[in-house]
């Protein structure tokens, strides 16, 4: 079976830009993650096929390999590295991985660059019900990794630097291994041709300081639990200058006493009198935004929904709100004073008097469903 192209699985152009990378592959992700479609093998192959894409874009050997062979360069069928029988995409790396280590001293690197972008970080605020849905601003402390005040985030105490001892002020170091010859990118100083020549004394040249940060998080109104939100710039800071990541803010809702949510549904639980349930009459129910009656017919049974229309959520992915499920419940009364003990055996007595099969037609129904199974039994 051929496989799609990369790009269309993302839904992006060939020229598109790392963050358009992003964009589209957690779009994707969101909509086909095996969580939200546990029953959808579909969902779960179109969420591989994805993850598979980003990976292989994502990564600029890999992107330039796929541009110029397509498939065969990243599936380790020879390709543009040697043809049939040849060295597949992996396995270049694999070659020149021990020649770079020794070298460098530290392995073979993505991309074949040192990255100064500081680390992506995560948070989990936990928000009520009501806050989910109507939105909220709210506080929150984050620990992690700031920018040194000392040398304002550059490793330098001066902000004088030198040119690269490594790569000579290029940028670029090239190796040669027999016939094969590989230019990277500096590993010392990431591409820029120069390095520190006086060291923070606070951060020691990194630029970076262990710091808890105060930040403002403002939740969209109709978030649901596990959704996230994306702080940019606001996760650590990077070395030496380098921009900063991110902060992923993970949502997770608390239990509610009153309701239980499944996308922008609500649904509740309410107990009514059996005099209710037995005559009819209204009933208050509680919603989002106020209570409101709710009519019960006569001879209404345990387990019987209501839905209330429009009074559900109204999620940051929908148009309009969703409903409110109301399912009732008869509660059988206790505490019994002989007086309302005496009145009901005189109501059993008179619904005994006639067709029971009329008062009670579950019941009867019941019975014989019992009595069918025991004879299929020949108990």
């Amino acid at each position: 079976m051929s496989q799609r192209d990369y790009y269309e699985v993302l839904g992006v152009s060939r020229d598109a830009s790392p963050d358009d990378l992003k964009k589209a592959y957690r779009r994707l992700a969101m909509k086909y993650h095996p969580d939200r479609n546990p029953d959808d093998d579909s969902a779960q192959d179109r969420f591989k096929e994805a993850k598979q894409a980003y990976e292989v874009l994502n990564d600029d050997q890999k992107r330039a390999a796929y541009d110029r062979f397509g498939h065969d360069a990243v599936n380790g069928q020879g390709g543009g590295f040697g043809g049939a029988g040849g060295a597949g995409f992996g396995d270049i790396n694999d070659i020149f991985g021990d020649i770079f280590g020794d070298i460098f001293g530290g392995g073979r690197r993505r991309g074949g660059a040192r990255s100064n972008r500081g680390h992506d970080l995560r948070y989990t605020l936990e928000v009520d019900l009501e806050e989910a849905v109507q939105g909220v601003t709210r506080e929150i402390r984050v620990p992690g990794i700031g920018k040194c005040s000392n040398c304002s985030g550059s490793g330098s105490t001066s902000g004088k630097m030198k040119v690269c001892s490594t790569c000579g002020g290029a940028g670029q170091v090239r190796m040669q291994q027999g016939i094969f010859s590989v230019q990277q990118t500096c590993p010392s100083c990431g591409g820029s041709g120069r390095e520190i020549s006086d060291p923070c004394n606070v951060c020691d040249g990194s630029g970076q300081v262990r710091e808890t940060r105060t930040l403002q998080v403002k939740v969209p109104s109709g978030v649901d639990d596990g959704d996230r939100i994306r702080l940019s710039g606001e996760g650590g800071a990077g070395a030496q200058g380098g921009a900063a990541g991110d902060l992923y803010v993970d949502i997770q809702v608390r239990p509610h006493k009153l309701f239980k949510r499944d996308g922008d549904q609500l649904y509740a639980e309410i107990p009514i009198p059996v005099t209710t349930a037995i005559l009819g009459g209204q009933i208050k129910v509680p919603t989002l935004d106020g209570s409101v009656a709710l009519k019960i017919p006569a001879e209404t049974q345990t387990g019987r929904t209501f839905r209330l229309k429009g009074k559900g959520v109204q999620s940051v992915r929908s148009h309009r709100p969703g409903d409110l499920m109301v399912r009732v419940v008869v509660e059988t009364p206790v505490s019994l004073t002989r007086q309302q003990k005496d009145l009901l055996k005189q109501l059993q007595e008179t619904l005994e008097e006639g067709d029971t099969d009329k008062h009670s037609p579950k019941s009867r129904s019941w019975t014989d469903s019992v009595k069918d199974f025991f004879d299929r039994m020949g108990l």
